[in-house]
C-alpha cells in the first residue's frame, strides 16, 4: 500500500497533455512543416525545397555530362527526407518545364499527357542558364541536412525571377497557392523596366500557346481570374482543327469532354481524332448541316477548349507565407538579384585586393633580396622577424603615417603572418626566373580590373541592367511569347447549344413538350431552352423545357423564348370583357420569373385576345378591322397600322382601337421593323458579329437585308445576318451589308496563261451560305487586288529582269462588268508584283454620297467598302485598310 502511494505521489508532479492540447501543438506543428517544407515556395529563388535539393544534388554531380535520373533522385536523397517518388515526380515537372534542366529520353508530355518513362531510362544535365543564373557557394547561405551529414543551401542565390517564368502550385495544409507561368523574355525586359524606375505589367505565358483574357487577372492575387482558350481553326465546313490547347489541358482531357458534351446533346461531332505529333492537331468531324462557326463557341462553352483559371499567388517570405502580386514578387526578386551581383561584386573586389597586396609584396621580397637575410636564421621565429623587417623598410601600412621624404609603397593592408610564410614558401625556380616588367604589368592589370569592379558598384543599378540584357541576349532566343492575349466574347449557351430536341404543342389540350411526337411539331430547340406561350384568354408564361407540361389550354402561340430580346416584339389586339372595347398594344417580353402566369389584357372576365402576332425584328404590319352589322359606327370597315403604336411594358394597357363589337380582324399589309436598322460591326480578332460597335463596321441591317463576304481565295457568299456568326478576318478582302448592284473590281494572276488579269462583275447570286469562286481554279491562280468601289484607281508595278516597270488604271474605263464567271481582259503578260488603290479628288466624293451610309457613317472606324491591296513581292498576304 505504502508503495502505490508513493507512485501516485510522484506522478502529480508530471505534466499531464490532453488529446485536446496535443491535436493543437501538433497540427499546427505539421501545418508549418508542409507550407514551409513542402508545398509553397521561398519568394528568393521561387523555388520548393524538394526542388532546391534536386538542382543543388545535380550542381555537386555537375560534369558536363548527363545523368541517370535514378542517379539522381538517389544523390537528392541525401537531403530530402521523403520517398523517391516524389523527388521523381518533382525532377519531371522540372525537366518539361524546359529552363533549368536539359533532358534526355523520354521525358513525357505535357500536351498529350503522356508520363516520362521509368527514371532507369532517362537522363538530365543543368542547363546553361541554371548555371549561369542559380549557383555560387561563395553567396549561399548554408544549413545542415536533415540528418546533420551534408550542408544543403537554405535558398539558391537565384539572379533571376524564376518562381515568375516557372509557375508553380502547390496545396498546403490551411492555404494553397497557384502562380501562372510568364513570358522569359517579358520577365526580363520588365526586370529592366523595375530597374530604371518604370511601372510594369505582366501577363501569364503558356507553352501549350492558345489564347488568354487577362481583363481580370488583378496581378495573380487571389480573387483575380483569368480565362483561357484553345486555337480552333475552320478547316472546311464539316472540319475543325484545335491547334493549340488552352493551359493545364492536354489532347487526352479535351477530347473527353468533346464526347462527354456531344453524348449529352450539347453539340453534334461525327468523330474526334487526335492527329498529335510535333505539333498539336485535334480534328473535330461535324455532323452534316451543322454550322461550324455556332460549334466553336458552343465548344467554348461545353468543353475544355475554354477554362478558367484562378490565380493565388502565395509565397514563403522570412518563414510566413505572404499573398503578393506578381509585379510585387518581380520586384522582390529584381532587388535579390541587384543584392547578388553587389555582394559578387565586393567578392571579386576583396579577391582582387588581396592578389595585388600579396603580388606587391612578393615584388619587394625578390628585387630587394629580403630572401638571402634569411640564410643566416636558426628558429622558425627569427625568419618571420627577418621578412618582415626587410619588407618593412621598403612599404608602409595604411596605419602608418607617411614621413617626410617617405617614398616607401603604401600596401592596402597590414602584413599578416600568413602573407610572410607564403613569400617563404616561393620556390627558387620561380625567383630565378622573376621577371620585374611582367610582374608590374600584372599588377597594373588587377588595378585596371578593380577599377572596373569599383566602377560597376558605384553604378549598380546599371550594371544589374547590363547583366538583365546579357541574359536575354544570351538566352531569349525562342522563348517569344506562344499565348494570345485578347478579350473573349461572353457566350450565351443559350444561343450556342445544339438543338438536341424537337418542341412539339397540344393547343386544344393545353400541353407542350418534348415527347409529344404525335403533336404539332413547332421547332428544334436544346434542353436548356426556355419556352414562351400564349394564350387565347390573353395570359402568356414562361415555362423550362420539358417532355411534357402543362401550361393552358386554346394556346395560339408557342416558341423558344430567349432572355433580353429587345427586338422580338409582340403586336395583339384583345377584347376587353368590361367594357367590350377593342385595345391594341405592342410589347416586348425581355425578363421574367418562370412558371408564372402574366395577364395581357385588363383582367376583367371574358376578356380575350382577337389578334395576335410575333415580330422577330420589330416589326409593324397594317390590320383590317370589320366590325359587326348591328354595330352603330358609321364606318364598319377600316384599317389600322401599328406603327402607330410605341412599343410598352406587356402590363401596358394599350390604346383604344374601337368602342364597338369586332367582328373580324385580318392582315392586310406586312410591314417593316419599326426598331430601325440594326448597326452591326465584326470583331477583326475573333471574327464574330456585335452591335457593341467593336471592330469593324459592316452597316445598318434592316429586315431582309444579307452580307456580302469576299474571300482571299477568290470566292464570295452572301449571308443572312446572325450575330451567332463568326468569320476568320485573315481570310477576308472586303466584309459589309450587301447592296444588290453592288460590283466587284479585281485584279488576279491568272496561273495557267500566266497573265496579271482584270474583271468587273456584278454580284448576281442570291443564294446564302454558297461560296461562288470567280477566279480560274488553277493552282497558281491568285487575287491581287479586289474592292467594291464604283470607280477605283490603281497603280501597279511588274519586273522585267532588274527593271521595275510601273503603271496607273481606273479600272471602270479598262473593262465594262461582265458576269462573275468572267476570266476578264489581260493587263499584263507578266505577274504584278505590287497592287495599291490611289485615292483621286472629285471621283472619291461622288461614290462616298452614291454609297451611303456604307462608306460616311461612323468617321475614325474602319468603314464598309474598304479594299485590300496585296504586295506580292514582300509576303503575298496584304493588308485590311
Amino acid at each position: 500500500m505504502s508503495e502505490t502511494k508513493d507512485i501516485k505521489e510522484e506522478n502529480k508532479d508530471d505534466n499531464i497533455i490532453t488529446l485536446k492540447g496535443m491535436y493543437q501543438d501538433y497540427f499546427l506543428d505539421y501545418a508549418s512543416y508542409v507550407i514551409l517544407e513542402r508545398a509553397v515556395p521561398t519568394a528568393l529563388d521561387g523555388l520548393k525545397p524538394v526542388q532546391r535539393r534536386i538542382l543543388h544534388a545535380m550542381r555537386e554531380m555537375h560534369d558536363g555530362r548527363y545523368h541517370k535520373v535514378a542517379n539522381i533522385i538517389g544523390q537528392t536523397m541525401q537531403y530530402h527526407p521523403h520517398g523517391d517518388a516524389a523527388i521523381g515526380d518533382a525532377l519531371v515537372n522540372l525537366g518539361q518545364k524546359d529552363l533549368l534542366i536539359d533532358p534526355q529520353g523520354n521525358w513525357g508530355d505535357v500536351r498529350t499527357g503522356d508520363r516520362a518513362a521509368a527514371s532507369r531510362y532517362i537522363e538530365a544535365r543543368l542547363t546553361k542558364f541554371a548555371l549561369d543564373v542559380a549557383f555560387n557557394p561563395q553567396t549561399t547561405d548554408w544549413q545542415l541536412s536533415y540528418d546533420g551529414r551534408k550542408k544543403e543551401p537554405i535558398v539558391l542565390p537565384m539572379k533571376f525571377p524564376l518562381l515568375l517564368a516557372q509557375g508553380v502550385e502547390g496545396i498546403a495544409v490551411g492555404l494553397s497557392t497557384k502562380v501562372m507561368p510568364h513570358n522569359f523574355v517579358e520577365i526580363i525586359k520588365a526586370s529592366i523596366k523595375l530597374l530604371e524606375g518604370k511601372s510594369v505589367k505582366l501577363y501569364p505565358d503558356f507553352q501549350t500557346g492558345g489564347m488568354i483574357d487577362v481583363t481580370d487577372y488583378n496581378g495573380g492575387q487571389r480573387g483575380g481570374k483569368v480565362k483561357v482558350r484553345a486555337r480552333i481553326e475552320k478547316v472546311d465546313k464539316n472540319m475543325l482543327a484545335i491547334r493549340e490547347l488552352p493551359y493545364a489541358t492536354t489532347t487526352s482531357s479535351l477530347i473527353d469532354s468533346i464526347l462527354k458534351a456531344n453524348d449529352k446533346g450539347k453539340i453534334k461531332v461525327k468523330k474526334v481524332v487526335d492527329n498529335t505529333a510535333k505539333n498539336v492537331e485535334v480534328l473535330v468531324e461535324l455532323a452534316n448541316g451543322v454550322s461550324p462557326d455556332l460549334t466553336i463557341d458552343a465548344l467554348y462553352a461545353f468543353t475544355h477548349c475554354e477554362i478558367s483559371i484562378s490565380p493565388n499567388a502565395c509565397v514563403i517570405i522570412d518563414d510566413k507565407p505572404h499573398f503578393l502580386r506578381v509585379e510585387d514578387l518581380l520586384r522582390i526578386s529584381t532587388e535579390s538579384t541587384k543584392e547578388l551581383l553587389r555582394q559578387e561584386l565586393e567578392i571579386r573586389k576583396a579577391e582582387l585586393l588581396e592578389k595585388l597586396h600579396f603580388l606587391s609584396l612578393e615584388k619587394i621580397f625578390i628585387e630587394k633580396r629580403i630572401y638571402r637575410d634569411i640564410e643566416e636564421c636558426e628558429t622558425w621565429e627569427a625568419v618571420l622577424e627577418t621578412v618582415e623587417a626587410g619588407l618593412r623598410k621598403y612599404v608602409r601600412t595604411p596605419n602608418e603615417k607617411a614621413k617626410k621624404g617617405d617614398d616607401r609603397l603604401l600596401l592596402l593592408r597590414d602584413i599578416t603572418e600568413e602573407d610572410l610564410v607564403r613569400l617563404t614558401e616561393i620556390k627558387i625556380k620561380r625567383i630565378s626566373k622573376y621577371n620585374s616588367f611582367k610582374a608590374d604589368e600584372q599588377i597594373a592589370k588587377l588595378e585596371e580590373e578593380l577599377k572596373e569592379v569599383q566602377h560597376h558598384l558605384d553604378h549598380l543599378v546599371e550594371y544589374a541592367i547590363a547583366y538583365f540584357e546579357d541574359l536575354l541576349k544570351k538566352h531569349g532566343k525562342g522563348k517569344e511569347r506562344k499565348t494570345r492575349i485578347t478579350t473573349f466574347d461572353t457566350i450565351q449557351v443559350t444561343e450556342v447549344v445544339a438543338n438536341n430536341a424537337k418542341l412539339y404543342v397540344d393547343r386544344k389540350e393545353g400541353f407542350i413538350g418534348t415527347s409529344l411526337k404525335k403533336e404539332e411539331f413547332v421547332c428544334d430547340c436544346s434542353d436548356i431552352d426556355d419556352v414562351i406561350v400564349f394564350r387565347k384568354d390573353g395570359k402568356f408564361q414562361v415555362t423550362r423545357i420539358s417532355d411534357k407540361v402543362f401550361v393552358g389550354k386554346d394556346i395560339i402561340h408557342v416558341d423558344v423564348w430567349k432572355k433580353g430580346d429587345e427586338r422580338t416584339t409582340y403586336n395583339m389586339c384583345y377584347v376587353d370583357g368590361k367594357t367590350g372595347r377593342t385595345y391594341v398594344k405592342r410589347f416586348n417580353v425581355t425578363a421574367i420569373t418562370r412558371d408564372r402566369e402574366y395577364d395581357l389584357t385588363t383582367g376583367t372576365a371574358r376578356s380575350k385576345l382577337t389578334y395576335f402576332t410575333p415580330n422577330p425584328n420589330g416589326e409593324a404590319e397594317i390590320i383590317n378591322i370589320q366590325l359587326t352589322q348591328g354595330s352603330r359606327a358609321r364606318n364598319k370597315v377600316f384599317d389600322f397600322d401599328f406603327r402607330e403604336l410605341d412599343i410598352k411594358g406587356r402590363g401596358a394597357k394599350g390604346n383604344i382601337l374601337t368602342k364597338y363589337p369586332v367582328r373580324k380582324i385580318t392582315l392586310k399589309e406586312v410591314g417593316k421593323s419599326t426598331l430601325g436598322a440594326l448597326k452591326v460591326w465584326m470583331d477583326e480578332v475573333s471574327g464574330r458579329l456585335n452591335t457593341d460597335e467593336r471592330g469593324r463596321y459592316l452597316g445598318a441591317f434592316d429586315t431582309g437585308d444579307t452580307i456580302l463576304a469576299i474571300h482571299k481565295e477568290g470566292s464570295y457568299e452572301i449571308h443572312d445576318l446572325d450575330l451567332n456568326m463568326r468569320f476568320q478576318p485573315k481570310d477576308l478582302v472586303h466584309i459589309a451589308k450587301f447592296s444588290p448592284g453592288t460590283i466587284v473590281n479585281v485584279v488576279y494572276y491568272e496561273g495557267e496563261r500566266g497573265w496579271s488579269m482584270v474583271k468587273r462583275f456584278q454580284v448576281e447570286t442570291s443564294t446564302t451560305k454558297q461560296k461562288f469562286l470567280f477566279l480560274t481554279e488553277h493552282n497558281k491562280t491568285k487575287l491581287l487586288f479586289a474592292s467594291v468601289k464604283g470607280t477605283p484607281v490603281i497603280e501597279y508595278y511588274t519586273k522585267n529582269g532588274s527593271q521595275k516597270e510601273e503603271g496607273r488604271l481606273e479600272i471602270a474605263d479598262f473593262i465594262d462588268v461582265k458576269g462573275w464567271k468572267a476570266i476578264g481582259n489581260k493587263l499584263s503578260d507578266q505577274r504584278i508584283m505590287g497592287v495599291k488603290e490611289i485615292e483621286t479628288e472629285g471621283k472619291d466624293k461622288v461614290e462616298a454620297k452614291n454609297e451611303g451610309s456604307n462608306m460616311t457613317e461612323d468617321k475614325g472606324k474602319l468603314k464598309a467598302g474598304d479594299s485590300i491591296d496585296f504586295d506580292v513581292e514582300s509576303n503575298g498576304q496584304g493588308k485590311m485598310f
